[in-house]
């Protein structure tokens, strides 16, 4: 990776990588796809390999997550209405990422309850 990109966000299919990479690009912004072609040839191991990696020019870093922010997709209930944050009541929430801290749920994943996270105060819940 050139030592002057950063990691914006991370995608599990390039398709997905190609509409946020093209809405920068359209921005202005020195955009580029990491392991865009291995998962392309096989999207089975996507997470082995962590993702299609959505790099930005580090001088564009900060610009380019609040567009980011922006467009992306926030998760809803099972109606459709957004979720909102126990704490600082934005809609802007997130699946967190799994701690798999047992092994039982190391074993059988899909037990594992759901969480969220706010993408503004960074709460858990």
């Amino acid at each position: 990776m050139n030592d002057n990109y950063k990691i914006l966000a991370v995608f599990e299919y390039s398709t997905e990588a190609h509409v946020t990479k093209s809405r920068l690009d359209s921005e202005g912004f020195k955009t580029m796809l990491m392991d865009e072609k291995t998962i392309d040839s096989d999207p089975l191991i996507s997470n082995a390999i962590g993702g299609v990696k959505l790099l930005v020019h580090q001088n564009d870093f900060e610009k380019a997550l609040k567009i980011y922010n922006e467009i992306r997709t926030y998760q809803k209930d099972k109606n459709g209405n957004d979720i909102f944050c126990p704490k600082c009541n934005s809609s802007s929430v997130l699946i967190a990422p799994i701690q798999r801290k047992n092994v039982f749920y190391m074993l059988f994943p899909f037990f594992e309850k759901t969480r969220h996270i706010c993408n503004d105060c960074k709460t858990i819940f």
